[in-house]
């Protein structure tokens, strides 16, 4: 790891020029002390590095210098693959990977592309972490340690085992067949069969996670496009799932669809409203939705539905009503 890290020091002192012990400890994700003792071990291994003191001094490379790549490890490889935006190589664990690979990328293309691949980057910006309302966009984390086993024990095609936490369940360990890796919406998911059932597990709700050394059950080629759009079938019609009919102002219809699991049935009112009838993932989910749109939606069925909103209502309503 240490070798990869110096060849991304050099990089980033070949494409920014100078660059601060604070500035590189940044990028690379070490301590500036590490920093020091990697631009040690260049000199020393001749690679002509230098220090420039003063407000604006840093560390550069002698005008010139280039440096022989061995080329893309496999991680690199794998999260330049995956990751068509990093958001996509942080869901499996592979940022730091992808941050190298292109830093090599860049480096690999003819200088008179250099400098237009450079600043057409700088025209494009890729999921932001916040939305134009300043609301952060955050992204499930997965621990390292956690991503990297199940990925080898992926690829590998060994039988694997998590500590996993499902909704409203005391961790338990399982034993699994894992099938493949999805990711959707900042969300990664293990695609695995147990004792020969489809199973899904969100990769945020892995605790642990162990590769055996025992060969999985699965086929030897797989259709992860076609799987997932099984499992989702399955989800969205099985289950606990309930149907809510709900009349809404036609502004906040794509709010009320980005939450619901399907629509089954959708009409304009002569009222201007749209009357809807939508399947959510259960109960909870149901009343959470209706309740982001506030009055722009009504619960019309079931009733029960209707009178968790007004409870939930009346008591906001008493709390914001007593006097102090």
């Amino acid at each position: 790891m240490r070798a990869d890290r110096l060849v991304s020091l050099v990089l980033l002192l070949r494409q920014h020029g100078r660059l601060s012990a604070a500035a590189l400890a940044r990028e690379l994700e070490v301590s500036t002390r590490t920093v020091l003792r990697d631009i040690e071990a260049l000199s020393a291994a001749g690679v002509p590095v230098y220090a420039e003191r003063g407000r604006h001094g840093g560390f550069a490379l002698l005008p010139g210098f280039r440096t022989e790549l061995t080329g893309l490890n496999p991680d690199e490889a794998l999260a330049l693959l995956v990751a068509g935006s990093r958001r996509g190589a942080q869901a499996f664990g592979l940022g730091s990977a992808l941050a190298s690979a292109m830093l090599k990328v860049v480096d690999a293309l003819p200088e008179s592309y250099r400098d237009t691949a450079a600043g057409a980057a700088e025209r494009l910006l890729i999921d932001p972490e916040t939305d134009l309302l300043s609301r952060r966009l955050v992204a499930e984390e997965v621990p390292d340690a956690i991503a990297a086993e199940v990925l080898r024990a992926v690829f590998a095609g060994h039988k694997l085992q998590i500590h996993y936490a499902a909704v409203d369940e005391t961790p338990k360990w399982r034993t699994v067949d894992p099938i493949g890796l999805v990711t959707i919406r900042d969300r990664g998911y293990l695609l695995a069969t147990r004792s020969g059932e489809d199973r899904t597990y969100r990769l945020s709700r892995v605790l642990a996670a162990k590769e055996l050394a025992e060969p999985a059950q699965r086929p030897a080629r797989v259709d992860l496009d076609r799987a997932w759009r099984e499992r989702s079938t399955r989800f969205r019609t099985g289950g606990d799932q309930v149907t809510v009919r709900v009349r809404m102002n036609p502004a906040r219809r794509e709010e009320l669809l980005s939450t619901a699991l399907a629509v089954l049935a959708e009409e304009a009112g002569s009222d201007g409203w749209l009357r809807l009838e939508v399947t959510f993932q259960d109960s909870r989910h149901a009343e959470w939705a209706l309740w982001q749109l506030s009055t722009s939606a009504e619960a019309l069925a079931p009733q029960w539905l209707r009178t968790s909103l007004r409870n939930r209502a009346t008591a906001l309503a008493t709390r914001y009503g007593a006097s102090d």
